[in-house]
């Protein structure tokens, strides 16, 4: 039997992170240099399993907004 991979992960530290800056999904969108989507942003604060290229495009639109240094670790908890 094949071990199933857990894909919903619960909240993660980016969705308060975007709280405490006062950012939305559209504000990460537009301030990042290559293409993400909103619903990008939507499953990473839900906790959706992301892919490793997806988690570093929004950790650079996330820096990018906030103009903070933040490392995958405080974005995410996988």
């Amino acid at each position: 039997m094949a071990e199933t991979i857990e894909r919903n992960l619960g909240p993660q530290p980016i969705a308060q992170l975007l709280l405490v800056h006062g950012l939305k999904a559209h504000n990460v969108v537009a301030a990042s240099d290559v293409q993400i989507t909103h619903k990008m942003i939507s499953r990473a604060c839900k906790g959706r399993r992301l892919t490793l290229r997806t988690q570093a495009k929004i950790l650079a639109a996330v820096n990018k907004a906030t103009g903070k240094n933040y490392t995958m670790t405080d974005l995410f908890t996988y």
